[in-house]
């Protein structure tokens, strides 16, 4: 037993010692540290192999600031753990590593490198929390580095993300390594660290007292500075506090008033209607000083006192409010003259400020237009339920359905529509119809205006639909009452005889205008001609004295003719017509009601008739038959008439199917009575006479014959009498119809000829049709004539002649006119689809409105500066229409040094309500305003002799390197240091 005991013992030894054998430590193998370090060194290798170009093939990706910079980035795994290592690097290495001017990465601005690699774990936080695994995966890091002969500088995140803290260290390629350290004091700053002297100190104490073998002896610190200031924004509640202050000893409350006069858009030409928030909220100033060595602290106490105008160079940073930055996508094409919609998807297409416009057909992008508008109440905003009224007028018949409440639907328009209150109404027909005529100037709008049939801005209808945009919320129902009580506003001015406000009482109607505005036109003629009628009845009893007034006007013109001239109208060519008509060829301004006298010629040598109707002497013309000089006489206005009028006499025309004679006969009546005019003026003329006046074309002069004529002097004047010529050739035919009509026409005035037009005939006519007019008619003119008053009212924005805003203007009018053609073709009711258009439509005007917004506010900021004006607008612009994935604009503009005052004045005296501290912590102040954020770069430089270690081909004799270099970026609230040492390992 004891035997087999001892056997069984030596077996268990010599397994134990065998098992001993199978697991010794093969230090030939990689550890995983090794082979995590390998990995590195493999990653690192194929990068350097690249170079920064090939990555860019390889799919590097840019950063959006600063733009030159692009990344790389690889996954690796150790200890069950996940990293990611990103490699930075930038195309163009020119310019120094610290510049202001431009835009650069954090760890850039920090450290003062330029490409680098990071390395953090992949986690929530991105960042490691452990500082003995930070210092191992650095030190891995370094080594494969050192293995690849890479002088990148790697850094490894510390800590709490929101404190940017960094660790790092660099290999310079010789025996000097860099090494990095960066963190954040987040909670209450020391004050001595609050101003330069005290940051000036922390930084001398990082090599003053140490035992280094560089040559420290002499404090020449490198020193550079960036300061940033920031406009007080506009805020309410301090404005509403200033007003409360603005009250009158009476106890009169002038709030409102004092507000209204605070708001920036007060005298922009939309204030009439809304009040907009101001796209440009704040604008930050950036002060930069250029690198100078202080050697003591006494000149950072200096600096900090010193003016901010000292500082060599000035950039200015606009702040946009954050709606001009939604809904920023569409395209339009030009396409012959005229925009033409791609897909019914409309954007902006970037612009060439010294060429014209150029138009990308490849950026269509397609996205719901109904979703993309802007949450801003402008214009567009309330178009846009205009258009919903558009679509809800095909339901009914009568503009009257939508008030009744037997109409069907009504209870489902009641409880979606809300009229406004009475007093509202009163104020808004008060401020319609309370106002004189108007006197239209055809130059007072945009070019392309007229391209839009719809109404000038001046007139009554282009205001009665401004004032529907706001009329409650632009329902059908609240346009209906507005239209209804508009429409007996203008049947009482038409029964008691008073003015139609807003519209011209003379001149012809414009076709291109819609058709309720013609009709307002001409009842406002019709207005003024029953006034006349009705004030000439009244004053016929005063006739007498009136005929020694028109004698005298007559002897005025026999004595002076130059100033009879000067009321008639200068003489035009005529254009005749295929039936032997021909219209005048001299055009005399027409009075159709005013009296006319019967006065006795002045020479009464030749002739002892009655002259009547004459509206002064033709200077240059004489009677056939006697020595008398021509009279022009007074005549009637043909019959005006408006659109609808004309198609009307086509439809006749294509009736009967002789449109030669119906012509003829529809201009019998007007030639009949400028015939009798002309007889009545001139008793002695005969009907070659007429042709001289009213058609020169057809008589021609003989001037063969010009020897046996007379000379009659008259005056200072001179004429060859009688004047030599003869009829053309279609005038003188036996059966010519001018021939047959001046036979037939009596010698009348036109007081004693009968109206070509009845205005109070006409008059109801117009009151019928606006009465009866169909609501989706009415509502097709109002989108048409609201979309052209709208853009006339943006168009009399001042903003300082921007040349991309003008040209977006133009590109507007003819966009608006593009998609308005079948309204104003009446193709509503057969295709809905042309809602949806205008729906689209309202997108690319409010991103219009957004422009000139901006435009208007940077033109009224900086209008002793407009260079900044337009380079801050051009900037923007090219965001806007650009790319819109871009979510801010940070581009900082050059404040040129005879700008700064411009920019000192924007920066007013902050009250004690606005600024945040009671007692300012930071120095450098700009009226009474500190920094926002200061960023120091302190940096110290030795010289290095060359020796064993150094390479000839990296270090020169006494070249000179970084030995210390220190950034400091915070406020008087946190403080942000990085600190580089180079040392000698």
């Amino acid at each position: 037993m004891a035997s087999s005991s001892k056997k069984r013992n030596e077996m268990v030894n010599e397994a134990e010692e065998e098992e001993e054998l199978e697991h010794f430590d093969d230090f030939t193998l990689a550890s995983s540290w090794e082979r995590f370090i390998s990995e590195i060194e493999a990653v690192c290798r194929q990068w350097l192999a690249s170079g920064p170009k090939n990555l860019l093939e390889k799919g590097a990706v840019p950063l959006g600031e600063p733009k030159n910079l692009y990344k790389v980035k690889s996954e690796l795994k150790y200890a069950m753990k996940n990293y990611c290592m990103e490699y930075y690097f930038e195309i163009s290495n020119a310019g120094k590593v610290v510049d202001w001017n431009c835009t650069s990465h954090d760890l850039q601005l920090s450290f003062g490198v330029k490409e680098f690699m990071v390395i953090a774990p992949q986690s929530a936080s991105g960042v490691i929390l452990d500082s003995p695994e930070a210092s191992k995966l650095l030190s891995a890091v370094a080594i494969a580095f050192s293995n690849c002969s890479s002088l990148w500088p790697a850094f490894v995140p510390v800590h709490d993300p929101s404190r940017k803290a960094y660790i790092g260290i660099q290999s310079m390629g010789t025996v000097f390594t860099r090494r990095f350290e960066a963190d954040l004091i987040a909670s209450q700053v020391p004050v001595k660290l609050m101003h330069l002297e005290g940051l000036y100190e922390l930084f001398v104490s990082k090599f003053a007292f140490s035992s280094s073998d560089l040559s420290t002896h002499l404090f020449r610190v490198h020193f550079t500075m960036k300061l940033t200031y920031k406009t007080l924004p506009y805020d309410d509640d301090n404005e509403l506090q200033k007003s409360d202050s603005e009250i009158t000893e009476s106890g009169v409350d002038t709030v409102s008033d004092s507000r209204n006069k605070l708001q920036w858009d007060d005298d922009c030409p939309w204030s009439e209607w809304y009040t907009a928030e101001d796209p440009v909220k704040a604008f930050e100033l950036i002060a930069m000083w250029e690198e100078k060595t202080v050697e003591s602290s006494m000149e950072m106490a200096e600096l900090e006192n010193a003016s901010i105008h000292e500082a060599q160079k000035w950039f200015i940073v606009p702040e946009f409010s954050s709606y001009l930055l939604s809904s920023n996508c569409y395209f339009s094409t030009y396409f012959d003259g005229l925009f033409v919609l791609i897909i019914f998807t409309f954007f902006f297409t970037r612009q060439r400020i010294d060429g014209p416009p150029e138009f990308n057909n490849d950026a269509i992008l397609l996205c719901s237009m109904g979703d993309h508008m802007g949450n801003m109440v402008g214009f567009a905003s309330q178009l846009r339920l205009l258009i919903d009224a558009l679509a809800m007028s095909l339901e009914v018949q009568f503009m009257e359905d939508f008030v009744s409440v037997e109409t069907s639907g009504s209870d489902k328009l009641k409880s979606s529509a809300v009229i406004p209150p009475p007093t509202v109404l009163d104020r808004v027909l008060k401020d319609l119809c309370h106002a004189g005529p108007g006197l239209i100037s055809p130059q007072g709008g945009h070019k392309s205006s007229r391209t839009i049939k719809g109404a000038p801005l001046e007139n009554l209808f282009a205001q009665f639909c401004l004032h529907s945009l706001w009329f409650g919320d632009c329902n059908i129902r609240a346009i209906a009452v507005l239209w209804i009580e508009f429409i007996r506003e203008v049947r009482w001015c038409w029964e008691e005889c008073q003015p139609l406000p807003r519209m011209p009482t003379n001149g012809t109607l414009d076709l291109s205008t819609c058709l309720v505005n013609q009709k307002l036109h001409m009842l406002a003629i019709c207005i003024d001609k029953k006034r006349q009628q009705l004030d000439s009845q009244q004053d016929g009893n005063n006739s007498d004295s009136l005929s020694v007034e028109a004698d005298d006007l007559v002897k005025e013109g026999l004595s002076d003719p130059s100033r009879a001239k000067e009321r008639l109208v200068e003489e035009s060519d005529s254009t005749s017509t295929s039936d032997g008509f021909h219209k005048s060829g001299t055009t005399i301004h027409r009075y159709s009601s005013t009296p006319q006298y019967d006065v006795t010629s002045a020479n009464l040598e030749s002739s002892n008739h009655k002259r009547r109707g004459s509206a002064g002497v033709v200077e240059s013309m004489m009677l056939l038959n006697s020595h008398n000089y021509m009279h022009a006489p007074f005549t009637q206005d043909p019959p005006i008439m408006t659109e609808d009028m004309h198609e009307e006499r086509l439809h006749a025309v294509e009736v009967l199917g002789d449109s030669f004679s119906f012509s003829a006969q529809l201009e019998k009546d007007i030639l009949s009575s400028d015939m009798s005019a002309f007889k009545a003026a001139n008793p002695d003329a005969v009907f070659e006479d007429f042709i001289r006046w009213h058609s020169p074309k057809d008589w021609e002069d003989d001037d063969s014959c010009t020897s046996s004529s007379s000379t009659v002097e008259t005056g200072e004047l001179k004429k060859k009498w009688p004047p030599r010529g003869r009829l053309s050739e279609r005038m003188s035919d036996s059966g010519n119809s001018w021939r047959k009509i001046w036979n037939d026409a009596p010698p009348l005035p036109v007081s004693e000829q009968k109206p070509l037009m009845d205005p109070n005939r006409e008059g109801e006519k117009i009151l019928h049709y606006l009465e009866t007019v169909p609501p989706h008619q009415l509502l097709e003119q109002m989108v048409c004539t609201a979309f052209r008053a709208a853009a006339d009212t943006l168009n009399q924005t001042s903003f300082g002649g921007l040349k991309h805003m003008t040209t977006k203007m133009d590109q507007l009018y003819l966009t608006l006119a593009s998609v308005l053609r079948p309204l104003q073709a009446n193709k509503l009711p057969g295709d809905i689809e042309i809602i949806e258009d205008i729906r689209r439509l309202c997108v690319v005007f409010e991103h219009v409105e957004k422009l000139i917004m901006v435009a208007a506010s940077l033109h009224r900021k900086f209008l002793q500066a407009p260079h900044l004006a337009q380079a801050i607008f051009v900037d923007f612009y090219d965001f806007y229409v650009g790319d819109w994935f871009v979510q801010e604009v940070k581009k900082r503009q050059e404040v040129r040094v005879k700008e700064r005052d411009v920019i000192t004045n924007m920066f007013v005296q902050p009250s004690a309500n606005q600024s945040w501290r009671k007692v300012l912590s930071m120095g450098n102040l700009l009226n009474g305003h500190e920094p926002i954020l200061r960023e120091i770069v302190f940096s110290l430089r030795d010289r290095v002799d060359s020796s064993y270690h150094a390479p000839r081909n990296s270090w020169s004799h006494e070249q000179e390197i970084e030995t210390h270099r220190m950034y400091i970026c915070g406020t008087s609230n946190d403080l942000r240091v990085a600190l580089s040492v180079t040392s000698c390992d």
